[in-house]
C-alpha cells in the first residue's frame, strides 16, 4: 500500500490526490529540512523517532471532483483497507487504556497551578476520545462527508506506513503562498454557535476578555516571528470567523518573503504556534510533553501541500482523528489562561470534538 494524501482546500469544489508510488516518505526532523522540497507534508506536534516529520513525494497528482478522486482512491488505494490501517506503525493503545475525564481533571489542575503561579501566560491542554469503528466503515465516505459538512475548512485524508491513517478538518492556516507573496493567521478563542446563531457567521457574538487576550497572545507572537523574515508585513483583524459550529477570533498576516530558501526556517519559527502550545513557547512545549496524559502524535502538527503545482497550503492539524481498524481516535484541545475553569474548558473540547463526530455515523458508540 503506497502513501497518499487526498485533500480539498477551503471553498473549492475539487480535491487533489497525491500518491507516492514507491518507497517510503522522506523522514525529516527539523522544518528547516523541508526547504527546497515539494510534496505533501505530515508534521507531528513533537518530532520523535517513532513519529517523525514526513514528506509524501508527489509521484502522481490528480485534480478532480471529490466523487471522482474518491472513486480512484477506492479502486487503487483501499482494496486491502483493513490490512493497511492495522499494519500501520501507530502503537495504538487498547480500549481499556483510553483517556477518561479524571485524566483531563488531573492535567487541568497541573496546568492551571503553573498559570496561577505566573510561570506561563498561556498553556494549551489537549485530550483524545475513542469511538468504536464499524467493520465496514469507509474512510472515503468520511472524507466526502467532511467536505460536504465543512466547506470553509481544509479537509485531508492521509496515509503513510509510519503515521497510519488520519482524517483532518481544520480552519487554521500555518503558512500558505507562492512566489514572494505569503500568508498566515492567528486563530484563537472559541465559542459555540447555537439556535438561531447557526444561521449566520457569528458576527453578533460578544467575546470575553479571556478569549480576546488569548487571541492577542497568538497574534503578537506571529507578528514578532515574521519580523525576522520580512520588512513588509500587513496585519488585519481580529475578526470573527466560523468553523463548523464554532467561531474563532482571527487575524490575517500577509507578507513578502524575498528569499524562498528561508521557508523551512520560517516554519521552524512558527511551529508550534502558541495557539496549540502556549507562552513562553519553548517552556510551554516542554511542559506539555512532560505532563499531558494523551500523546498528541500528529494532532496539532501540520499538514498540506508544499510547493505542489507552484503553491503551498500548510494547515495546523486541528479537528482530526486517527483511524485504526477498530477505533477512531479523536483529538481536541483548548488554550488555558489564569482565569480558565475546568468545566468551561472541558465543554470547549466537547464542542471541538463534534466536528469529527458529525462525520461518523450516528450508530457509533463512544467508548471513552
Amino acid at each position: 500500500m503506497n502513501s497518499f494524501a487526498l485533500y480539498r482546500l477551503p471553498h473549492q469544489s475539487v480535491c487533489t490526490l497525491v500518491e507516492q508510488t514507491e518507497g517510503l516518505p522522506l523522514e525529516w526532523h527539523s522544518c528547516e529540512e523541508l526547504t527546497g522540497h515539494t510534496g505533501f507534508v505530515v508534521a507531528p506536534f513533537a518530532d520523535s523517532p517513532q513519529y517523525p516529520g514526513l514528506l509524501i513525494r508527489a509521484d502522481l497528482v490528480s485534480v478532480n471532483s471529490i466523487v471522482t478522486n474518491c472513486f480512484q482512491c477506492r479502486n487503487k488505494l483501499f482494496p486491502v483497507q483493513k490490512q493497511v490501517v492495522s499494519s500501520a506503525e501507530t502503537n495504538v493503545k487498547k480500549c481499556d487504556d483510553s483517556p477518561k475525564r479524571p485524566d483531563y481533571t488531573e492535567d487541568f489542575s497541573v496546568f492551571h497551578d503553573r498559570l496561577e503561579a505566573g510561570d506561563f501566560r498561556k498553556l494549551v491542554l489537549s485530550r483524545c476520545e475513542w469511538v468504536e469503528k464499524g467493520a465496514d466503515d469507509d474512510p472515503l465516505l468520511l472524507f466526502q462527508r467532511a467536505c460536504e459538512l465543512y466547506p470553509r475548512l481544509f479537509i485531508s485524508l492521509v496515509y503513510t506506513p509510519k503515521s497510519g491513517l488520519w482524517l483532518t478538518a481544520t480552519p487554521e492556516i500555518l503558512l500558505e503562498g507562492e512566489g514572494q507573496q505569503w500568508h498566515t493567521i492567528a486563530l484563537a478563542g472559541t465559542m459555540k454557535l447555537e439556535g438561531d446563531q447557526l444561521a449566520g457567521e457569528g458576527e453578533r457574538m460578544c467575546w470575553s476578555a479571556k478569549n480576546i487576550e488569548e487571541q492577542r497572545y497568538v497574534a503578537t507572537y506571529i507578528h514578532d516571528c515574521l519580523k525576522s523574515f520580512s520588512d513588509d508585513i500587513r496585519e488585519e483583524g481580529p475578526r470573527t470567523v466560523r468553523a463548523a459550529n464554532l467561531v474563532h477570533l482571527r487575524s490575517d498576516f500577509t507578507f513578502t518573503l524575498l528569499n524562498n530558501t528561508r521557508v523551512g526556517q520560517l516554519l521552524q519559527a512558527l511551529h508550534p504556534t502558541p495557539a496549540v502550545c502556549g507562552l513562553p513557547k519553548e517552556e510551554a512545549f516542554r511542559f506539555i510533553l512532560e505532563h499531558e496524559h494523551s500523546p498528541r502524535l500528529y494532532y496539532s502538527g501540520f499538514m498540506g501541500p508544499l510547493g505542489l503545482l507552484g503553491q503551498t497550503h500548510l494547515y495546523v492539524s486541528l479537528r482530526c482523528m486517527q483511524i485504526d481498524d477498530q477505533y477512531y481516535r479523536l483529538y481536541a484541545g483548548g488554550g488555558l489562561l489564569r482565569e480558565s475553569t475546568e468545566s468551561q474548558e472541558w465543554q470547549e473540547t466537547e464542542a471541538k470534538l463534534e466536528t469529527m463526530k458529525r462525520c461518523i455515523a450516528t450508530k457509533k458508540t463512544s467508548i471513552s
